[in-house]
Formats: structure tokens, C-alpha cells, sequence
């Protein structure tokens, strides 16, 4: 049986440089890219707080909080 994980995900703009490593290491496909390459948490859903995302950001511009 599954667990559902309820996570807000929060990307600061003006710290994101649309480098697309978030989207690129999400193994749940998360995130999509706009056409500026700014990436959008379309499927927060399955995310499952893995939290590759976060640790491979350089420019630490994404905060993973989970709900209670």
C-alpha cells in the first residue's frame, strides 16, 4: 500500500536561472518546462518528496514542504 505524500513545492524566480536540472532528475515528472525554460510544478500530485529536485538545484531556488 502506497502512502500519499502531500508536498507544497515552491520555486523563488528570481533565484531560478531555468536551468531545467529539476525537471530533468524528477523520476516522477513532476515539473515541465514553459517556453522560457521556467519550470512549472504541473503534477505536484506525484511527488513523493524524493527531494532530487531540491539537492540538485544550484542556485538552491526550491523549498519542498510537507504537509501534516
Amino acid at each position: 500500500m502506497s502512502q500519499v505524500i502531500n508536498v507544497v513545492i515552491l520555486i523563488d524566480p528570481i533565484r531560478c536561472k531555468k536551468c531545467g536540472l529539476c525537471q530533468a532528475f524528477c523520476p516522477q515528472k513532476v515539473y515541465t518546462l514553459a517556453k522560457d525554460g521556467t519550470p512549472l510544478v504541473t503534477s505536484p500530485e506525484k511527488c513523493t518528496n524524493c527531494r532530487l529536485c531540491d539537492l540538485r538545484c544550484p542556485d538552491f531556488a526550491i523549498t519542498l514542504e510537507v504537509l501534516t
